[in-house]
């Protein structure tokens, strides 16, 4: 009897990146899709062989652990693990809600610790793996409206840099997608409609580079990568 397929667990399963992602890695692998919704997870999951999808909030640790163990019992430990799940609010330091910034904290900073804990010691075992996480611009510079989440992306970068020292020479991949744009997807177009389409990301071309970041030898292995179209000034 064949092994079954690898599994590949994507969390922030949303209309845009995280929908592309799951089917971008569900053609070859099992893909555990973590979103808050659970309608969207339904249609995904009749849309792409050998999915599954689970309601969860990744910013209750516990309900974070049970879900990973849910995975880890029904579908085997993850080999590629994709945090794209994202707290963001904007406002400046001085209007912002503090208890949205520590949401934010413990979505994008907190659960990636977890899920990184929980994913890499059979990763290590195995001697193999990737920990992706998606990030964007406020990973690099505080920007005044963005007082509300650049702090927690920029800890979720230097943390995963620090997860890429430690697991790399045990033979787990650790890399960092910033997505320097703005993303392809229904509100967008609303929000923005005199923009053409070269202003634009695609999801699609989003999870193209995160299958390629998962599947790059082990001789040239990329930590951080930063993308944009064409027409993003920068």
């Amino acid at each position: 009897m064949a092994e079954p397929a690898p599994v590949c667990l994507i969390t922030g399963v949303g209309p845009g990146t995280g929908s592309a992602l799951a089917r971008r890695f569900g053609q070859v692998y099992r893909v555990a899709m973590i979103a808050r919704k659970a309608e969207r997870l339904a249609k995904l999951e009749a849309e792409i062989a050998r999915s599954r999808g689970l309601v969860c909030d990744v910013a209750d640790e516990a309900a974070l652990h049970e879900t990973f163990a849910t995975i880890q019992r029904e579908m085997g430990p993850p080999e590629i693990v994709i945090h794209n799940a994202v707290g963001g609010a904007f406002g400046d330091f001085q209007t912002i809600d503090p208890a949205v910034l520590r949401r934010n904290f413990e979505v994008n900073t907190m659960a990636l610790l977890h899920l990184a804990r929980l994913a890499a010691p059979a990763m290590v075992e195995a001697g193999r793996g990737t920990i992706l996480c998606t990030g964007n611009t406020s990973t690099y510079r505080g920007k005044a409206a963005f007082a509300g989440f650049a702090p927690t992306k920029a800890a979720q970068r230097i943390l995963a840099e620090s997860m890429a020292r430690s697991l790399g020479p045990e033979g787990v991949h650790v890399a960092y997608l910033a997505i320097d744009a703005v993303i392809d997807v229904p509100w967008t177009r609303r929000a923005q409609p005199d923009k053409p389409d070269t202003f634009f990301c695609l999801p699609e071309d989003i999870a193209n580079e995160c299958w390629h970041l998962a599947h790059q030898p082990r001789s040239a292995w990329t930590f951080d990568v930063q993308i944009r179209p064409d027409a993003e000034a920068w």
